[in-house]
C-alpha cells in the first residue's frame, strides 16, 4: 500500500547559535523561550570540561543536539525536534495565510469540521 502524509502547517525557527541578542532579549518565537524557561531546550555541553555552549532539545525520541543552522519544529503536538535545514527546505514550504481571517488552516473531517462550517 502506498500512503501520503497529510498537510499540516507547523511552527520554526532557524538556529543560529543563540536565542537572544546581545541586548539580552529573546528574538526566538515565544513558544521556543517558554521551552528554554522549562529546561526542553538546554545548553550543555559536548564533553566533559568544555563550556556549556551546544543547544540540545528533549525530544518524544529523546534528547538530541541541534547545530547552527538547523530549525527547531514545534510539531503538531507541542513537540520540539531539530531538523537540517537540507531536509526542512525539502519538506516545508512558508504558510501564507489566503486572508488574515484564516491564519488557523481550515480542513474538513475531525475536530475543524465545525469551524469550516461557519
Amino acid at each position: 500500500m502506498r500512503y501520503q502524509s497529510n498537510p499540516v502547517i507547523v511552527e520554526a525557527f532557524q538556529y543560529d547559535g543563540d536565542l537572544m541578542g546581545s541586548d539580552g532579549k529573546y528574538y526566538v518565537p515565544d513558544w521556543a523561550v517558554e521551552a528554554y524557561e522549562k529546561r526542553v531546550m538546554y545548553y550543555k555541553a559536548m564533553r566533559i570540561g568544555e563550556p556549556p555552549c551546544e543547544l540540545f532539545v528533549d525530544t518524544p525520541a529523546g534528547t538530541l543536539h541541534v547545530s547552527v543552522g538547523d530549525y527547531v519544529i514545534k510539531g503538531t503536538k507541542g513537540e520540539l525536534y531539530p531538523c537540517k535545514p537540507d531536509i526542512f527546505q525539502e519538506i516545508y514550504s512558508r504558510y501564507v495565510p489566503l486572508s488574515p481571517l484564516h491564519e488557523e488552516p481550515v480542513t474538513l473531517g475531525g475536530k475543524n469540521e465545525e469551524r469550516a462550517k461557519m
